[in-house]
């Protein structure tokens, strides 16, 4: 007998968003074991409202085999009140903000390719981040404190730490796609090294190491086949080249890569990086990103905050069309795993994936606490990180660095530290070789771009921050 959970209730904070919004209401109407209610949070009420419309008329189709009402509320009491799951998807800041983080370091010759977790870009948008993740833990605590977390906003590391900071009994973990984009390139290794097909990426197993964006695969395996002799063959026959499942898909979308980064990497350390090249060449120093013409050698982009404020307003128009009847709403999966989570804590299923989690041993050479990226198994009302294991000596020198910072950061965005915050800046690999002055000189510069969004202890002009 198929067993069915009604009546579940979801909070949406970041309900308005244009993307993760539709991928959660595709897949929760292709889900016929949940229904329930998603209570929609935003703090742009318009925009909860038109998903509130959209997510209703998907449910109403009769292809729609998971039937939800989706409410708009102002109010995040509302909104998490008698909440089983909560789900946190926003934009902190907004990108004017986000052009900061990223642009603002070139003019001190410092390139990022993404720029949201760590290096200059990821340090100012985690002090702006955390505060507002103070605030939501401390509203979760209030209003729904039984209730999951899953959080999907980056810093995905520091969002995670913050509400286990502030709320030390929450159930929350964060939740990230790099890993299943990596579970595909050792799929089609597979098929190309031996002409087996593999169904889904979910039958490569792995063994998930080290934080968030910047995770390491030490064991992969398919149907009894141990797949890192292969990779190491695979990576040596594409290493130069770059491997794409179609040849030139990289130069296409400012998102994708040739994976050459990764394969470099793996030749340096033996593992198998498990995230994109964009977020891989912000942990390490300069090699990628020295230049554009660096990037563009390795085979990835540097993605404009022009072309993600062009596509957010396309998907803003795109998502009015849809709620005014005049576009279509396509059903399909989204290829993410929140509803299959939510299934599991539901007790319907049990799964195995990659969460970030704090670390209570999972992985053996990193500090207690820290928020780090681990397989974890997910039964009812339960999340078991697995033993990952230890990092290897050369990998935990660069990772413990990222650990201790993100610490640094964090303790430095609930005190209003504007010296631990520095002293963290000039410790990231992309900003040390600026030295001290030109690396004060560029954070007082970003910070004063974002001032109205963090706390005034660390604006150097204080009355310029008063005044604003």
């Amino acid at each position: 007998m198929n067993r069915k959970v009604e009546n579940v209730k979801i909070a949406y904070i970041g309900g308005g968003s244009q993307g993760w919004a539709k991928r959660l209401m595709n897949d929760l109407a292709l889900e016929p074991r949940i229904s329930g209610t998603v209570s929609l949070y935003d703090i742009y009420p318009e925009a909860a409202r038109q998903n509130a419309v959209i997510g209703n008329s998907v449910s109403a189709r009769e292809e729609a085999v998971g039937k939800w009402v989706y409410e708009a509320t102002g109010d995040i009491k509302e909104a998490l009140t008698n909440a089983d799951f909560v789900i946190i998807s926003i934009l902190p800041g907004s990108f004017d903000e986000m052009a900061s983080d990223v642009h603002t370091p070139e003019k001190y010759g410092i390139y990022q390719s993404v720029g949201d977790t760590v290096g200059p870009g990821g340090i100012i948008r985690s002090l702006r981040t955390i505060p507002i993740y103070k605030e939501i833990a401390e509203n979760i605590k209030a209003y729904a404190p039984d209730a999951w977390v899953i959080n999907y906003t980056n810093p995905m590391t520091l969002c995670t730490r913050t509400l286990y900071e502030v709320f030390p009994e929450v159930k929350a973990f964060g939740c990230c796609h790099e890993v299943f984009e990596v579970q595909h390139l050792l799929a089609d290794m597979v098929e190309e090294m031996t002409g087996t097909a593999v169904e889904q990426r979910q039958d490569i197993q792995v063994n998930v190491i080290g934080i968030n964006h910047f995770t390491w695969i030490d064991r992969a395996s398919y149907q009894q086949m141990d797949l890192l002799p292969m990779y190491k063959e695979f990576v040596e026959k594409h290493a130069e080249s770059g491997y794409e499942k179609n040849l030139g898909d990289w130069e296409k979308s400012v998102f994708s890569s040739a994976n050459r980064v990764k394969f470099d990497l793996f030749r340096r350390y033996g593992l198998i990086a498990a995230a994109g090249d964009r977020h891989l060449a912000e942990f390490m120093p300069p090699v990628y990103l020295e230049s554009p013409e660096t990037v563009a050698k390795w085979k990835f982009h540097l993605t404009p905050v022009d072309f993600r404020k062009k596509d957010h307003k396309s998907k803003i128009e795109q998502n009015q069309k849809v709620a005014a009847g005049e576009a279509d709403f396509e059903l399909a999966p989204s290829g993410e795993e929140g509803v299959a989570i939510i299934a599991a804590l539901l007790g319907l299923e049990e799964l195995v994936t990659n969460v970030n989690m704090p670390n209570g041993g999972q992985i053996a050479n990193l500090p207690y606490g820290a928020v780090v990226e681990t397989n974890a198994v997910l039964r009812r009302d339960s999340v078991q990180p697995v033993l990952a294991g230890s990092l290897p000596a050369d990998l935990l020198g660069i990772i413990g660095r990222h650990a201790a910072n993100q610490e640094a950061v964090l303790q430095a965005a609930l005190t209003e530290n504007r010296e631990l915050a520095l002293n963290a800046f000039i410790n990231d690999p992309l900003v040390a070789p600026l030295g001290f002055e030109q690396a004060e000189a560029l954070f007082d510069e970003m910070i004063q771009n974002t001032k109205s969004h963090v706390g005034g202890g660390f604006v150097r002009d204080r009355n310029a921050y008063a005044s604003s």
